[in-house]
């Protein structure tokens, strides 16, 4: 069972940390532990419970006072009703949370389902998946999830990317161009790479998955038998931030017919200087700017 604090629950929910100490002392709506030294802390099921809280007033409608005298059973019937509407992208994302606490499939499944029929997947991917992400990285990085939630959620979404990349036509436009894709060795975080290759591949472009970790020297081979117009990746985690920069001075000088561009945490700091055929890429909607151009 994960552990919260007050600040996860306000970043989750959108709930000031200040409010939930009113709703605390005047609802008794959470019961919290308090550490040695009297710092609240809060467990799964108080975090579901704020989260659930968040859409019954935004979407429908009910005052906190209201809700505070439903039982859990009522909460869940509004919660049900109100997931079969049509959420705006702050909701589905909440609602995304609460399938990844509960390890809960079906749940994820059914609002996939819901959000790209109404959306399309594309906006799926940009408007939830990747708001999503972010949040639970740094959820990640403070310890309230654990690795079990995170792998869960990632091997859905992971499996949703190569259903939809497996299901698309591999014909190619007459002014295609061809992109390489790969991770850098010890790089694990796929989903980025994942959505571009279904990306450039819904542009009708030309795509060599390599995939994650991959050695230096096999981009170099892949590099010389397919010539890319463009190599493409996301660095997240890898390469280390203190050899980076002579990473990227090795590939503008290995790969000079090529633009690269590259997006993820690990590239994208402040006042980056990057070699002239390198292009950095500030999110995943100007990678799909690039590949409609």
């Amino acid at each position: 069972m994960a552990i919260y604090s007050i600040k996860d629950l306000e970043n989750l929910s959108g709930i000031k940390a200040h409010t939930l100490r009113i709703w605390e002392q005047r609802y008794g709506i959470l019961t919290p532990s308090r550490t040695e030294t009297n710092i609240r802390t809060y467990t799964d099921e108080e975090l579901k419970r704020v989260l659930n809280i968040a859409l019954l007033q935004d979407k429908g409608g009910f005052k906190i006072s209201a809700i505070a005298n439903m039982s859990e059973a009522e909460m869940a019937s509004h919660i049900l009703h109100l997931s079969e509407s049509q959420f705006d992208f702050p909701e589905q994302i909440q609602a995304l949370t609460l399938a990844m606490l509960d390890l809960d499939e079906a749940k994820f499944q059914l609002l996939t389902k819901n959000m790209i029929n109404a959306h399309g997947f594309e906006s799926y991917m940009l408007h939830v998946i990747y708001p999503f992400m972010r949040r639970l990285g740094g959820l990640w990085l403070s310890g309230s999830v654990g690795p079990a939630q995170e792998h869960f959620i990632s091997h859905l979404i992971r499996q949703k990317l190569i259903a939809n990349i497996d299901s698309q036509d591999l014909s190619l436009k007459p002014d295609s161009k061809k992109f390489l894709l790969y991770l850098p060795e010890g790089e694990l975080h796929e989903i980025g790479l994942l959505f571009a290759n279904y990306v450039f591949r819904a542009r009708k472009h030309s795509v060599v998955y390599l995939g994650q970790s991959l050695p230096y020297e096999e981009l170099q081979l892949a590099y010389e038998i397919h010539q890319p117009d463009y190599i493409f990746s996301v660095f997240t985690s890898e390469p280390n931030a203190e050899l980076i920069d002579d990473y990227l001075v090795q590939m503008a000088q290995d790969f000079p017919k090529s633009q690269v561009l590259l997006t993820g945490y690990q590239i994208l700091q402040p006042d980056r200087k990057v070699p002239a055929n390198i292009k950095l890429l500030s999110d995943f909607q100007a990678m799909i700017d690039l590949a409609n151009a």
